[in-house]
Formats: C-alpha cells, sequence, structure tokens
C-alpha cells in the first residue's frame, strides 16, 4: 500500500480507503462488515471514511466496533456532518454551530475514539453563515476533538470561501471529498486548480461508478443477484437511472481490453486511473465482501502511461460528464 499526504499537510493516508457509505448497517450484516474492515487492514489500508447520516449513524458504531482493538495512532479515521440525523428534527441537520457541536461528540462516541483525524463538512450550507461553520470547526480542532477540517461535493467558490476563513482562524482545511470517476469528471476544470492553489486534496468517492466501472453489468442483461443494482436498502436508487442504459454499458465494454492488456481487473483500472490524477489524495472503496477488498487494493501504486490514459478517453468517448455546474449542493436544508 502507498500513501499520499493530505492536502498540504503532514498527514499522509493511504491512497485506498476503505468507506463504508450504503454497506455497514444497510447492505451487509455487521460480521460481514467487520471481515471487510480486517481485510483492509490485513492489505495496508490505514485510512477508514464514514459518516453520521450512514444508516442514521449506525455504520460510525459499526466501523467503531470493527475497529476496536487496533493502535489507534496507527489509523486515520474521518467523518462527516451536514444530512439530517436522528430523529431529523428541525436542529438535525445543516453545519450550524449547534448541529456540529452536537454531531461531533455524537460521532466520538459512536467510533469509540477521543478525535477524528478528519472532520468533513458533508455538504455546503447555504442557510448557515460560512463564518459560523468555519468558527465551529476551528473550535473543534483546538478542543482536540479533530486533527484536521474537510468539505464534501464544494465547489471552487466555496472551497477558497472556506480556505480564506480556515486559514484567519489558524486551521487547516485540507481536503474535499467529491465524486470522480472516468464517467464523471465534473471537477475537473474548477474544483481541481483551485485546490492546488490551495493546498487542498480530493478525496474520491464512486471511483468505479457505482460498480458499473468492474464491467458487471451488462448491455441487454438484468444486474448480477446480489449487485448494488438488486439493492433495495439504498444502493439501487444510487444507480438505476444513473449509470445503467445500455449505451453506457456498451461503452464501458470498450474499457476491457484495455484493462486486459494491463492485467488488471476492470475495477483496478478504474481506481488506478483516479489515482492518476495527482490532486487525488485517496480513493474511497467499499465492499460487501473480504474479497472484494484485496482485489481492489492491487490498485495501489498502478502507474497509467500517457498512451493509456489516451486509450481510455478514445474509448469513452463524449460519455463522460464534464460539467462543474454539476458540483453542487442542497440549496435547502433536507429536513
Amino acid at each position: 500500500m502507498e500513501h499520499r499526504y493530505l492536502g498540504n499537510s503532514g498527514l499522509k493516508i493511504s491512497e485506498i480507503t476503505y468507506g463504508n457509505w450504503l454497506t455497514h448497517g444497510s447492505q451487509v450484516e455487521n460480521d460481514t462488515a467487520t471481515k471487510c474492515v480486517h481485510a483492509a487492514l490485513d492489505a495496508g489500508i490505514s485510512t477508514f471514511d464514514t459518516a453520521d447520516v450512514y444508516a442514521n449513524t449506525v455504520a460510525e458504531q459499526v466501523l467503531g466496533d470493527a475497529l476496536k482493538g487496533q493502535r489507534r495512532e496507527s489509523l486515520e479515521i474521518f467523518t462527516k456532518v451536514y444530512f439530517p440525523t436522528g430523529p431529523k428534527g428541525h436542529n438535525d441537520t445543516g453545519l450550524s454551530r449547534k448541529h456540529i457541536m452536537e454531531s461531533i461528540n455524537g460521532s466520538l462516541s459512536r467510533l469509540g475514539t477521543d478525535y477524528v483525524d478528519l472532520y468533513q463538512a458533508h455538504r455546503y450550507d447555504y442557510e448557515t453563515p460560512l463564518e459560523e461553520t468555519m468558527q465551529a470547526f476551528a473550535d473543534i480542532v483546538r478542543a482536540g476533538k479533530a486533527l484536521y477540517i474537510g468539505v464534501s461535493e464544494w465547489n471552487a467558490d466555496q472551497l477558497r470561501a472556506a480556505h480564506h476563513l480556515a486559514k484567519g482562524l489558524g486551521i487547516q482545511l485540507v481536503s474535499n471529498q467529491p465524486q470522480y470517476n472516468m464517467l464523471w469528471r465534473v471537477i475537473e476544470s474548477r474544483v481541481v486548480p483551485t485546490s492546488k492553489e490551495l493546498g487542498i486534496s480530493q478525496i474520491v468517492w464512486s471511483p468505479i461508478a457505482q460498480g458499473v466501472l468492474t464491467g458487471k453489468y451488462k448491455a441487454g442483461q438484468p444486474a448480477p443477484a446480489g449487485s448494488r443494482a438488486t439493492d433495495e436498502k439504498g444502493g439501487k436508487d444510487m444507480i438505476t437511472g444513473r449509470y445503467l442504459d445500455d449505451d453506457t454499458l456498451t461503452t464501458v465494454a470498450k474499457l476491457e481490453p484495455i484493462a486486459a492488456d494491463l492485467g488488471l481487473t476492470m475495477a483496478q483500472l478504474a481506481i488506478a486511473w483516479v489515482l492518476s490524477n495527482d490532486n487525488v489524495a485517496t480513493a474511497l472503496v467499499g465492499a460487501s465482501r473480504p474479497e472484494q477488498v484485496e482485489s481492489n487494493v492491487a490498485a495501489s501504486g498502478v502507474k497509467l502511461d500517457a498512451e493509456v490514459l489516451g486509450r481510455i478517453d478514445e474509448a469513452l468517448g463524449d460519455l463522460p460528464v464534464t460539467d462543474p455546474s454539476n458540483t453542487k449542493s442542497p440549496e435547502t436544508r433536507l429536513v
């Protein structure tokens, strides 16, 4: 497992991060989730990402239980705040000082740790002054409850404003967590250049496009049993209608010979492609089975040269989405 610095900081993280969105507390049973976490540890993954909203706080609890007994100093644990949790009352959402302060305490308790390495704003909150949000984050850092601050799916202007406030408050905004993969490239034109200028890394989610880039979904064929597209607990909603059309699947199939020439699985090729962007610090991968973790980790350290990257672009043509306006947060809080 190789490691990369997170933003303009001295913190190193594994370039493959284990994430438990849509899996822990939902798609897989707790004992399987624990086996997946242990497989990640055995494979050299030291970085784990979750959020309070995943399975309405249960995912944090499952991850915390799975990591019990591990040396805390050898891990990097990330979580997030913004979306509604608990009973989802009028203050159980957003980035107000009240919700942030209450949420960090809940997350630490569920994760079984005194601090998280990175605390992230899961979306931008248009209903709370950014100054209030950043002051709350600064107070959490000074209290030792978080070491660094990050955000998720913020656009370039929002990153710039938050970075300015963080610098004035004496804290480090080191990361953004966007969706990014061969088919979804909306961060490339604005978010990535701005992030490079400001010393912010990308922590990429959905590097295999909810499984579409693994090649297991075929045009004109039903989704494989047990795949995310058949998961009625949330996974199906995230993939159906976005990627599972015959045109997309036919185009994705053109990547198969490229992966085969490199001796890689389709998933490994997709993860290696994401990591070829030098602004990406790590790619988030989830798993419903331990062997998925072991396979995905093999993408660490794979270098794709310019010829391969060109072949991928040629194969995909104009299929990838690139419009930067697709980087956006809800205009109102979701309650």
